[in-house]
């Protein structure tokens, strides 16, 4: 199994940036992919990134590309999110989740960390 607390949300401006962190525990962390999910108010949870257990593939959601980077340290079992140019519809609570290697639920996940951006 593994443990993610999630740090680094915040109150910012429109065109500012974030960097969100997911500490994680357990010694399997580096056979586990890492996805970033957010959930706003009235709407859906979705996908926002995704990184496999060795980093060779990512994912982002066509409404971040260009703006958001996942990335992991394996070896300080951690996984970033960086987020440039906010805007107000990233407002929102941000996850972060597992999943063993190869398969597709995600299920293991941290409280989460609030994103608010205002304009």
């Amino acid at each position: 199994q593994v443990q993610m607390v999630e740090s680094g949300g915040g109150l910012v401006q429109a065109g500012d940036s974030l960097r969100l962190s997911c500490a994680a525990s357990g010694r399997t962390f580096s056979r586990f992919d890492m996805g970033w999910f957010r959930q706003a108010p009235g709407k859906e949870r979705e996908l926002v990134a995704a990184i496999t257990s060795n980093s060779v593939r990512t994912y982002n959601a066509d409404s971040v590309k260009g703006r958001f980077t996942i990335s992991r340290d394996n070896a300080k079992t951690m996984v970033h999110l960086q987020m440039n140019s906010l805007n107000t519809e990233d407002t929102a609570v941000y996850y972060c989740a597992a999943k063993w290697g190869g398969y597709r639920k995600y299920d293991f996940w941290g409280q989460g960390t609030q994103v608010t951006v205002s304009s």
